[in-house]
């Protein structure tokens, strides 16, 4: 809705530079076709290279108006709204969600419903709405899912905060996406990207083998970027600060420091002083702030 109305910060917050920054997806979320229709045209118009529909987002404030995983119970709505967005751009468009509201048996029968209404590729967190975000992800009803729609790119998303979780469950999958794994540990991604690109190229390798030379690809076989447990924390100091940076040219000191505050609260866990290192964190203002509290 806020792309439709033009509400200067959301435009604020999709800004990118297209000389830098590719692919550049935009996830969206909202419940009315009108308004995704048009905001799909804007979100073209800038450059971005697909766009992403939010179907899986479980905060009250955002389920309470019918928008994220409120749609898993009102499929209809649901294609209709990647009806809308498909028709008005060329760029691909994408849906995440979950495994059901309460029952995984609508996972099928939902998705289904979204790919004949142009949806081009999937992203399924492991739970289901009702189970917010306790306990493990479940990956079993996403691999069963890629094997009911092998045409359609599936990637699995849930509890992979590491290079080998990425390797361990991304299974019959196309892809895994990380979100709170990367709190504290940005350059995860660069090891999950290397460990993946590794496992592949082994499992090339192995299809040109014979059959008795051929052998089972494991985490242990894949080579990966030294990990977080690798890394000191004075290391982690410069580039925690080039992160604070990074965040105020991008949105300004006041939120750029409001959102990091709590990357700046996992950037310091297991470290010694760690509480009263947080506590102070998490009400830093500025980089200044920061600096302070590493003794830098």
């Amino acid at each position: 809705d806020a792309i439709h109305y033009g509400a200067k910060k959301t435009m604020e917050m999709i800004h990118f530079d297209p000389r830098l920054e590719h692919p550049f997806i935009v996830q969206v979320f909202g419940k009315d076709p009108e308004h995704f229709l048009s905001a799909a045209k804007v979100i073209e118009q800038l450059g971005a290279d697909g766009i992403d529909i939010n179907m899986g987002c479980p905060a009250a404030k955002v389920v309470s108006s019918c928008h994220g995983s409120a749609l898993i119970r009102n499929p209809d709505l649901a294609a209709e709204l990647v009806h809308a967005t498909k028709k008005a751009v060329q760029i691909p468009v994408s849906v995440k969600t979950r495994l059901g509201w309460d029952k995984i048996e609508t996972l099928l029968p939902f998705c289904q419903r979204i790919i004949e209404a142009g949806a081009e590729a999937l992203a399924i967190h492991g739970r289901r709405y009702c189970d917010k975000f306790s306990g493990a992800a479940n990956w079993d009803p996403i691999y069963e899912l890629k094997k009911a729609l092998p045409h359609i790119p599936i990637i699995g998303n849930g509890d992979i905060a590491s290079a080998a979780d990425a390797v361990t469950k991304i299974g019959n999958l196309d892809g895994v996406m990380v979100g709170r794994g990367t709190f504290g540990n940005p350059w995860v991604m660069g090891e999950i990207c290397e460990a993946l690109r590794d496992r592949n190229e082994m499992q090339q390798m192995e299809t040109q083998q014979t059959e008795t030379q051929q052998r089972c690809v494991s985490t242990e076989d894949v080579q990966m970027t030294p990990n977080i447990s690798t890394i000191s924390f004075a290391q982690k100091i410069p580039l925690i600060l080039e992160h604070c940076a990074l965040a105020v040219r991008l949105k300004g000191e006041k939120r750029g420091m409001l959102e990091m505050r709590r990357h700046l609260a996992s950037y310091v866990r297991g470290q010694p002083g760690a509480a009263e290192m947080r506590a102070r964190l998490v009400v830093a203002e500025k980089i200044e702030d920061v600096k302070a509290v590493l003794c830098v």
